[in-house]
């Protein structure tokens, strides 16, 4: 595999991706990843964000991932995502809704840990509509 690299994005309720292709970018818990061929293996939580998948053709297409867990292997890169989804059908109202219930939590947050998580999770999705926007992908 050392020309590619075979990837599956599974959320809970389908197989969103299952292909051979050239390389992919993750949204790791510590940053984004680049998993190319003979990658080293790993494992990894993700957060929300979004994976850019470059085909053999050299196309990229971008999937939306809410969170959940890479494994990386000599059989390739698996993705069991928390929600998962073409970033086609994934838009700026979601993203929204998300940082409206962000902000809520952060108001509710009554000691320094609840409201630190909150901030966290506000300035995660405030970055994805920040980075969305900028790949044109938040448009309805």
């Amino acid at each position: 595999m050392a020309d590619g690299v075979k990837i599956e994005i599974v959320s809970p309720e389908y197989l969103v991706l299952s292909a051979e292709v050239r390389s992919v970018v993750v949204p790791g818990a510590e940053g984004y990843l680049t998993v190319m061929g003979e990658h080293a293996p790993l494992m990894t939580t993700l957060k929300p964000g979004f994976v850019t998948v470059t085909n053999t053709d050299g196309a990229a297409t971008s999937y939306f991932v809410g969170g959940g867990f890479a494994d990386i292997s000599q059989a390739g890169l698996t993705i069991l995502a928390e929600d998962a989804k073409p970033a086609s059908e994934f838009g700026r109202t979601e993203i929204e809704a998300k940082i409206a219930e962000a902000q809520e939590a952060l108001s509710a947050a009554e000691d320094i840990d609840a409201k630190s998580a909150a901030q966290n999770r506000l300035d995660t999705w405030k970055n994805l509509l920040v980075e969305s926007a900028g790949l044109g992908r938040a448009a309805h």
